[in-house]
């Protein structure tokens, strides 16, 4: 995962970047996070509201903003969305019965007006999980194939690990 943050460090330069972590509920989006922060893992608890950290790599800062995914959180995750230019969406790839939950608030952020000029990173979280889907099934259910007003990609990824 550090290599991906390099290369963005890479093209942007010494600026500062904002980028909101969002996710379901248990996907991994604050292990993510802390994986970037101090490549650990770091034993973490639901998410109420957010958390925010500032990664700096060489003379580019990125503002990390962690979203708690639960349900009656979601809602407040627009407030979030102002100058953010990069929207990191963490999956649970084991998580088949909620993947069209997370199509619908990804469709839902990505129409938003303040997002309309970020890009997508889609981390498939749990990928060292028996039976966890791939990320071509993923990017076909959420059919990311038609998302064309956003850049995006999709990494399969193991946030307790750091691949």
């Amino acid at each position: 995962m550090g290599q991906l943050i390099a290369k963005l460090m890479r093209i942007f330069g010494s600026q500062e970047h904002k980028v909101i972590i969002v996710g379901l509920d248990n996907a991994g989006k604050t292990t993510i996070l802390y994986q970037f922060l101090t490549n650990e893992v770091v034993h973490t608890c639901s998410t109420i509201g957010s958390n925010v950290e500032e990664i700096v790599l060489r003379k580019t800062h990125f503002l990390m903003w962690d979203l708690g995914g639960q349900e009656a959180l979601r809602s407040t995750w627009d407030t979030y969305y102002s100058n953010a230019e990069f929207v990191i969406l963490v999956i649970d790839s084991t998580d088949r019965n909620r993947l069209l939950t997370t199509r619908e608030e990804l469709y839902k952020m990505l129409a938003h007006e303040a997002l309309q000029n970020a890009s997508v990173l889609i981390f498939a979280n749990k990928q060292d999980v028996k039976d966890s889907m791939t990320t071509a099934e993923i990017s076909q259910f959420l059919t990311l194939s038609a998302i064309k007003d956003h850049p995006w990609h999709i990494q399969g990824c193991c946030a307790l690990t750091g691949e």
